[in-house]
């Protein structure tokens, strides 16, 4: 018996290199794009294209078993909705973001929502229409591989300053989801019919205010940055002086009002109908700075 073919997009991120490690080691042959051409391993063919169109569809089989999209949700929709490869099953990643930037104050984080929303649209839509499985995947903050934009920006711009400064009051839930238990949640959702046709959130496996999250976070590093709570108007004034000095760049302001907000999702459908269980929040240097890593400089 052959193995299974997926294809997946995305292939050089954060979940989707977790991804490919985790479908090749349970027997797939993975097909993966890149932009830039990469060294083949067992298990894993990567192929030069993109989420264009026309060029992506070069040098692409006719069909495969499973289609896996790590990349960004919209570019992905649009090429599945032009794209004629014969595939049963579709599996990709959107965001909580979402719901959570549906009615943020900043209108670019509203876009975002909206983009999101359609691209899940499109997805469904394009399924449906020719009788394919289509599953979306909505995590929520997520680490572990040393290159997402949230809590390892934190640590590397605490670890250049010396601190990071929060706002007091910064009490808000988060649910941290590492890349690895991503990464299973999409293999295991590819072969649980329960998915057919649903969105789900996964969150991580433990829920903490967003003070205990950075707290953390700066406890794991090498330098233990101090962690600076500080009276609102002080904080204000401190973070515009630390960003005009170059100290302390890279948080949008949507990020910084969001502290004070629980963003909590429900973890139970991904439990019943894939076996989801992901791993409570215990970082370590390595997680945001992993061998790899360039140690923290930006």
């Amino acid at each position: 018996m052959s193995a299974p073919v997926a294809l997946v997009f995305g292939g050089s991120g954060q979940i989707g290199h977790a991804l490919l490690a985790r479908l090749a080691a349970q027997g797939w042959h993975c097909l993966a794009i890149s932009r830039e051409r990469r060294e083949d391993r067992d298990g894993v063919r990567w192929l030069r294209g993109c989420l264009d169109p026309a060029a992506a569809s070069q040098g692409l089989p006719g069909r495969c078993d499973a289609i896996f999209s790590c990349g960004p949700l919209d570019l992905f929709s649009i090429w599945y909705a032009g794209s004629g490869l014969d595939c049963g099953r579709i599996l990709a990643f959107g965001s909580t973001s979402r719901d959570v930037k549906r009615h943020a104050q900043d209108p670019d984080e509203r876009a975002l929502a909206d983009v999101l929303r359609r691209a899940e649209e499109r997805v469904f839509d394009a399924a449906a229409a020719r009788g394919v499985h289509a599953t979306l995947l909505r995590p929520t903050l997520v680490y572990g591989a040393g290159r997402d934009a949230n809590l390892t920006r934190i640590a590397r711009l605490a670890t250049r300053a010396g601190f990071f400064p929060l706002p007091r009051g910064a009490t808000g839930l988060r649910q941290p989801v590492h890349v690895e238990d991503l990464a299973a949640a999409a293999a295991d959702a590819a072969d649980s019919p329960a998915t057919h046709g649903k969105a789900y959130a996964l969150p991580g496996g433990e829920t903490l205010p967003y003070r205990e999250m950075v707290a953390r976070t700066l406890a794991a590093l090498p330098s233990k940055p101090s962690l600076l709570e500080l009276p609102g108007p002080i904080f204000r004034v401190a973070l515009s002086a630390a960003r005009a000095t170059g100290r302390l760049q890279g948080l949008p302001p949507g990020a910084i009002a969001r502290m004070r907000e629980d963003l909590v999702f429900d973890a139970t459908p991904a439990q019943r109908d894939f076996g989801y269980a992901p791993r409570g929040f215990h970082p370590t240097a390595q997680t945001f700075f992993p061998p790899e890593s360039d140690g923290g400089h930006v």
